[in-house]
This record gives C-alpha cells, sequence and structure tokens, in this order.
C-alpha cells in the first residue's frame, strides 16, 4: 500500500497526517501556538510513531489553499523541502477540496474567512465516490459568492461562522445545513493525495505551488478606515 505524508496549515489549525499501510494516523497543533513552531516536532513524532523514515514514502502532500497566505507557503516550503531531501514527489491539494471530501457530503458549498471582509468558496458534488467541483475556487465579499446550482447544499467552514447570515442570503434556498465550525485537515489531504498520486498528479518538489486566487493580502491603512477599524 501506498504511503503518504500530508501537511494542512491553511488555517489556525495545523495538523500533520500519515497514510501507510491503510492506516492513518494524525497530529494536531496546539491551538494558539505558531504553525512554524510545530509542524517539524509533529511530522517527525509521526514518522517515529510509525517507524517509518522520509525516504520509504511514496509521496507528500500538502492543503495548497487557498487560505492563510503564511501558513500555506509554510506548508509548501516545509514540503518542498522534505522532498528535494528523500527524493519524494508532491501532490497539492485544494484545502477548500479537503474540507468538503471530509465531510461526505453529497453536495458542500465551503467557505472559509479569509479576512479582509472575504471568504474563500468553492462547491463540490459527490458523484461514485468522487468529488466533482461545480464551483471553482475562488474569494470574495460574501454577498457575491459564486452561486450553485439546485438545492440541498451543505454549508461547511468559518466563512458561515463571520458571514452566516449574508451567505445564507446570498444562497437562500440551496442550503440544506451549515457547519461553520469545521476546517481543513491534514487527514483528508493525505486521502486526496493518494488519490493524486495515483492519477499520476504528483510533481517533482521545484514544481509544487500553492493555490492563489487572490493578489492582495492586506488592506491599506484608509481601507481599513473605511472599513470601520483603526488607522
Amino acid at each position: 500500500m501506498p504511503r503518504i505524508l500530508a501537511l494542512e496549515s491553511s488555517t489556525p489549525r495545523l495538523s500533520v497526517a500519515l497514510l501507510a499501510d491503510g492506516q492513518l494516523s494524525c497530529r494536531d497543533g496546539a491551538p494558539g501556538a505558531a504553525h512554524s513552531d510545530l509542524i517539524l516536532g509533529l511530522i517527525h513524532a509521526l514518522l517515529d510513531e510509525s517507524g517509518l523514515n522520509l525516504r520509504q514514502l511514496d509521496a507528500l502532500a500538502f492543503g495548497a489553499g487557498p487560505g492563510g497566505f503564511t501558513g500555506v507557503r509554510l506548508a509548501c516550503a516545509v514540503v518542498q523541502g522534505l522532498a528535494y531531501v528523500a527524493g519524494l514527489p508532491v501532490v497539492a491539494v485544494c484545502s477548500l477540496k479537503a474540507l468538503a471530501w471530509a465531510s461526505r457530503a453529497q453536495r458542500a458549498y465551503v467557505a472559509v474567512d479569509a479576512r479582509m471582509g472575504e471568504v474563500y468558496y468553492a462547491a463540490y458534488r459527490r458523484e461514485d465516490g468522487v468529488l466533482r467541483q461545480v464551483v471553482a475556487p475562488a474569494v470574495s465579499p460574501p454577498q457575491g459568492v459564486g452561486l450553485p446550482q439546485g438545492d440541498g447544499w451543505r454549508g461547511l467552514g468559518s466563512g458561515f461562522g463571520v458571514h452566516g447570515p449574508i451567505l445564507q442570503d446570498r444562497l437562500g434556498g440551496a442550503l440544506a445545513a451549515i457547519e461553520a465550525d469545521v476546517f481543513p485537515h491534514a487527514s483528508a489531504v493525505a486521502g486526496l493525495g493518494l488519490h493524486g498520486w495515483r492519477r499520476g498528479e504528483a510533481v517533482d518538489a521545484a514544481l509544487a505551488q500553492p493555490l492563489y486566487v487572490r493578489d492582495k493580502v492586506a488592506l491599506t491603512v484608509d481601507e481599513r478606515v473605511a472599513a470601520g477599524g483603526k488607522a
């Protein structure tokens, strides 16, 4: 069985997972701690626990975002460094898709808080055990998110916690349920990474890239003031 090590740090929830010989092991970072202070320790703990080293793995996977700029870059950089050392290929997994995958919902509408009054969003439909993208990952104010066709969609992610009323108004009767307190996890990144590896989607470490849907990562002072914040 393939062996995949996966990282997910695109949100405030850091996690690491190892899928090896059909068994899944996970470690989560302590809330509030800097991801960069914890991530290597979690990786070493998982590998030590499994009795494996990097060169005994088949591939590495990481949550490529969209998500927090620093966290997404951290996961990509760590995976690239490990891949260079061990000569392993890398699979980039959309973090929004990982959240949809973990929910097991037939129709998943994912909205993750992107700060700056915006959300990262995407929609997926499960068909024959495979997630099909219905709305491509993007970023926008909650009142402008893309709309999926049909109803019965489960709203997932922190965007519904921060902008719930606006998103519910925008999506209307398409929503059947909401789970706001859920985040992308490395366990789902590992599962999707395995599927990607089997489909030949793994790339050389040098080609691994985060998934950016936003060029701008911070508001100007004038924009913060206009939004009611402090200069």
